[in-house]
């Protein structure tokens, strides 16, 4: 490939000329820009990135880390992050620890992979990214995975506790409240509601926003409606044939996920009730199965390409000297109701 001499002596120009050509043609005049740039094409010419990086001290590069690419919300979040990084001239380096595959939903544990964080940090900071989003495969206190650094980092789909952290997230307790009002909405009063994991800070939100929405519509609240389950298919064809079962049988029933909601129409099915003529169902995530169901899913969908973007705008921002915006530490984005058909309204003599 050839260098800046070579250019600079095809050309019949200096070296500097041809610096000025490729970097701040402002000092020089048009005619001699194009008689370089000509050039350049001819011998079809690349800068070392990785030399003019060291030169002004800056590698528009941001570090990702993801703790599990094949988690269902990660690559879209991926997504809105590659987005808005190419929109400033930033590239991404992704590392990706596969943390699902390797604990499961042992989250609890962070002896068995604080390590491979540790690592994953001290890789990118060799490749001198700029700053680092970190992105969560379960939404979880993540405080103190990540030692302080020299450089910013933004946290989405999780959260710290750590003054000055930026975090980016949606808000679980406004979309259960949501979720909960549509289907009060819809004349239904026997809401039942089956959760994911108790020690989840997501499933706890949901459940606040569930009996926050049938105080308000002055529904009752009725522990009998209220089954735990662990995210899971088969905890929600457990959960839901004990509640179609039951002597006071709910009209509707909120699965916290997608999946367990699945789970409910293998119950319903088993039972011969019809989704939703005999019962209303609702999910949340918008993951690919809810509209490969019959019927289709009524769910709430994640904002997780505007979680990447919102993450990435918050890092490119601290980055720059002059702060163009101000953004709150700890974002929470709306999540947005998707109707399809497994809601259906009570008539007055069926409540």
């Amino acid at each position: 490939m050839a260098t800046i001499k070579e250019i600079a002596k095809l050309a019949n120009v200096s070296t500097a000329t041809v610096s000025y050509a490729l970097n701040d043609p402002s000092k020089i005049s048009e005619e001699t820009r194009a008689k370089v740039m000509r050039v350049v094409e001819q011998v079809n010419y690349r800068p070392n990135s990785i030399a003019k990086s060291l030169k002004v001290k800056r590698t528009n590069a941001i570090g990702v880390i993801t703790e599990d690419i094949t988690v269902f919300n990660t690559p879209e979040i991926i997504n809105g992050i590659g987005e808005c990084a190419e929109e400033h001239n930033y590239h991404i380096i992704l590392e990706n620890i596969r943390l699902y595959k390797r604990i499961g939903n042992n989250y609890q544990d962070t002896s068995k992979f604080t390590g491979v964080i540790k690592d994953t940090t001290s890789v990118l900071m060799s490749k001198q990214v700029e700053g680092i989003i970190y992105v969560g495969a379960h939404c979880r206190d993540v405080t103190g995975l990540i030692d302080k650094t020299p450089i910013p980092v933004v946290y989405t789909y999780c959260y710290t506790q750590n003054e000055g952290d930026y975090t980016v997230n949606y808000d679980d307790f406004l979309a259960a409240y949501e979720a909960t009002k549509y289907l009060i909405g819809m004349n239904h009063r026997k809401i039942a509601l089956i959760t994911g994991l108790m020690g989840s800070g997501q499933c706890q939100e949901r459940i606040k926003g569930y009996q926050k929405a049938l105080y308000e519509s002055q529904v009752l609240f009725n522990p009998e409606y209220l089954k735990v389950g662990n995210w899971e298919r088969e905890a929600g064809y457990e959960a839901g044939k004990e509640l179609l079962t039951s002597v006071n049988r709910p009209t509707a029933i909120f699965a916290l996920n997608d999946v367990m909601a699945g789970g409910v129409f293998d119950a319903a099915v088993e039972l011969g009730l019809k989704i939703p003529e005999d019962l209303s169902l609702i999910g949340f995530d918008n993951r690919e199965c809810s509209y490969s169901y019959s019927p289709k899913l009524t769910t709430m969908a994640l904002p997780l390409d505007n979680i990447g973007n919102m993450a990435t705008e918050i890092l490119i921002n601290s980055l720059s000297k002059q702060k163009q915006k101000s953004f709150p530490q700890h974002s929470k984005l709306k999540c947005a109701l998707v109707e399809r058909e497994s809601v259906m309204p009570l008539l007055k003599g069926e409540l």
